[in-house]
This record gives structure tokens, C-alpha cells and sequence, in this order.
């Protein structure tokens, strides 16, 4: 993705980007299209009514990952109350359907994809909230210093 080069480029960042927060965002709209793929894959299922909890976990979660890629790519002003809670959010949707989708990993393959990307984007959400306001000495929004 071009994440990183595009923000770079934003009046505002000045070249002064949060790498952590920039993989978040990458991390975010690769399990988003990643979860879509999943619940569209489950309705397609012989089992679909087995399957009813990891489709909605999956679309849930690919919705919050979308938000939450979209509002961390704005580098116009500020609002890190919001930030940091739809990344613990989406932390907490990632974390939820990734061991969702690890229940039908053996059976599904598009699971076990799943699965993976939900954590690794679960990880990434994790990591991005210590350069995102509270305590990190950074506001990735505002200008550098």
C-alpha cells in the first residue's frame, strides 16, 4: 500500500510520520477486505447455519477496520479521544473474530486466512496506540514539533 508515501506528503506531517499508526492503517483495510471475503465465503458454505456468529464477527469487524483505517489516514486537526477508542475497538474486533475464525480454521481455509489477519491487525491496533496521544510524548495528527 501507499499509505506511508501519501501521508508524507500531507501539509500537516511535514515527512514526520508514525510508522506504527501508518501499518495500523494498512493492517486495518487489508482485514477489512480480508473479513468481507470470509463472511461472503461462509454464506457460500454448505454449512452456513453453523457458520451464522463467524460471518457476523466477520462483517462487524470488517466495518470497524474500515472506520478505523479512515479516520487514522486524516491528518487535518485533531481528535485523538476518538482515534485511540476506535483502535481499541478495532483491537477488540480483531481479537473477537480472529478466534472466531480459528474455530473453523481446520474445516475452512478462507478461516484460517481470516484468522491470521485479524490478529496481525489486532497486534498492529495494539502497537499504534503508543504513538497515538496518552503518554507517547506525540500527536501523529497535529504537525510535527
Amino acid at each position: 500500500m501507499q499509505v506511508k508515501e501519501m501521508i508524507s506528503t500531507h501539509p500537516d506531517v511535514q515527512g514526520s510520520t508514525a510508522d506504527q499508526l501508518l501499518r495500523c492503517i494498512e493492517e486495518c483495510y487489508a482485514c477489512a477486505q480480508t473479513c468481507t471475503s470470509c463472511a461472503d465465503a461462509c454464506v457460500a458454505e454448505d454449512m452456513v447455519e453453523q457458520l451464522r456468529q463467524c460471518i457476523r464477527t466477520c462483517m462487524d469487524c470488517a466495518d470497524i477496520c474500515a472506520a478505523t483505517g479512515s479516520v487514522a489516514t486524516r491528518r487535518t486537526g485533531s481528535n485523538v479521544e476518538v482515534l485511540r477508542a476506535l483502535i481499541q475497538a478495532c483491537e477488540t474486533a480483531c481479537r473477537i473474530c480472529g478466534e472466531e475464525c480459528r474455530k473453523h480454521a481446520e474445516m475452512h481455509e478462507h478461516c484460517r486466512i481470516c484468522s491470521e489477519a485479524c490478529m496481525r491487525c489486532a497486534e498492529s491496533c495494539r502497537n499504534a496506540l503508543s504513538e497515538v496521544g496518552e503518554g507517547s510524548g506525540m500527536n501523529p495528527i497535529d504537525p510535527a514539533p
